[in-house]
């Protein structure tokens, strides 16, 4: 797939696998192993950990809550199979969006059941609307597999919050950059009014005007907004080269209205709130060319073992199978966040979310001065042995800085086919 490397001031496109940005490449992804209890140091007493999950179930961004959930529940598998001196009980749990709030309610049932920590939400607007109540009044750590925005860089989160996901000034880079390199002079934006929207349309056009775009303008749209014709008429209208549509669900909204305006669909772009699978949703052809940017690993440089192992604890739990809709964006992300979680509290050798948040950095590689592992039980063996873990995820290197964000991150960038899927660049 085509991808930017960091360079100097910009991006430079190269022909390679990943987009890999602050000079650090993704860890080439290991199958997740499981050790012998018998050759494993377990720790004096086991650590019993309770997590609790609030990802998107329902609301704009529901198909993004099957993969992550998948994620969370294999590692949440790997860890107990691994013997390792801990185990782990997930409750799951709802974030909805901010039109149906079912964080108001799932919230204080997860905080209410003991956890330790709590994975999620997706939408960055979401974690927003309720990290206080998790970890200033609480004191309870928060980590999210999905949560973008640049607000929750230095968000004052009492040291509890951290993300697997790269903040949107590196996908807002990696986005203006892409509409240059592909030929645009000019660009317009149809952006969600939330933290989400708003800052990743600002990174992406400070790339494209580094580069020398022109943004000409935005219209702005609302969480569950149901009727965009002024948003659609007002962008197109601006005659761009290029129009950036920043939204979740209500994309499904705007895109046949961009399409009747006469707009050309292969000068369409998208980026990870709204990269899904739309061959039920849309006409044959009504993306074609279309391109769109997503942090993490590509949905093609996932393994087929994860897949697989993924897939078949998520039907176990009655689910449909993720091999249906095919989308497997923020899962890997997932399965590392809880992995994250076990391995500090076992480095900490305990389940209060104060000492498991001051292991964080450490155990993602982040203080430095760690042994390489990229496997629960491989980390897990070597803390257990009295070392210090550096564990680099399926999802790539972590390496959480002081303010709990990831410092190394890929971002793909990928293409709609004839059937309205997206797929890598290659």
């Amino acid at each position: 797939m085509s991808v930017f490397s960091k360079a100097g001031s910009g991006f430079a496109i190269l022909a390679a696998s990943a987009l890999v940005l602050s000079g650090c490449a993704a860890a080439e992804e290991a199958a997740p192993e499981t050790t012998d209890a018998a050759e494993t140091p377990a720790a004096a007493e086991s650590l019993a950990l309770k997590i609790g999950t609030a990802l998107p179930v329902t609301g704009s961004l529901a198909f993004l809550g099957p993969p992550e959930e998948a994620g969370v529940a294999l590692a949440a598998a790997d860890i107990n199979a691994a013997d390792a001196g801990i185990s782990i009980e997930v409750v799951y749990g709802d974030s909805g969006d901010l039109d149906n709030k079912a964080y108001e309610t799932e919230i204080p049932r997860l905080l209410n059941e003991g956890v330790s920590a709590i994975v999620g939400a997706a939408s960055s607007s979401v974690s927003l609307s309720f990290i206080d109540q998790v970890t200033k009044e609480a004191g309870v750590l928060q980590i999210s597999p999905a949560n973008t925005s640049t607000t929750l860089s230095d968000y004052d989160d009492d040291g509890l919050y951290f993300r697997t996901a790269p903040a949107d000034f590196l996908q807002g880079e990696a986005l203006g950059q892409l509409l240059a390199a592909d030929g645009h002079e000019t660009a317009a934006f149809l952006t969600l009014n939330d933290a989400y929207g708003i800052t990743l349309q600002e990174e992406a056009t400070k790339a494209f005007e580094a580069a020398g775009g022109t943004v000409l303008g935005s219209a702005s749209v609302n969480t569950g907004d149901t009727n965009l014709t002024s948003q659609v008429n007002e962008v197109v209208a601006l005659d761009p080269d290029a129009l950036v549509v920043i939204l979740f669900d209500e994309t499904k909204t705007a895109v046949p209205e961009i399409v009747a305006a006469g707009f050309p669909n292969s000068n369409m772009y998208f980026t990870d709130g709204n990269l899904a699978n739309y061959s039920e949703d849309f006409p044959a052809g009504t993306l074609t060319g279309s391109k769109g940017t997503l942090p993490g690993p590509t949905s093609t440089s996932i393994s087929d073992d994860y897949k697989e192992r993924a897939d078949a604890v998520w039907t176990e739990m009655g689910n449909p199978s993720l091999f249906g809709d095919d989308v497997w964006a923020y899962s890997t992300e997932s399965y590392d966040a809880v992995v994250l979680v076990a391995l500090a509290a076992l480095a900490a050798g305990s389940t209060d979310s104060r000492a498991i948040a001051d292991k964080m950095q450490e155990v993602s590689g982040g203080s430095g001065g760690g042994e390489k592992c990229t496997t629960f039980a491989a980390c897990a063996d070597i803390i257990n042995g009295g070392g210090v873990a550096d564990y680099d995820g399926l999802s790539g290197g972590i390496a959480f800085g002081d303010n709990g964000d990831p410092t190394e991150a890929a971002i793909g960038i990928y293409q709609y086919g004839e059937d309205n899927t997206y797929a890598p660049i290659n």
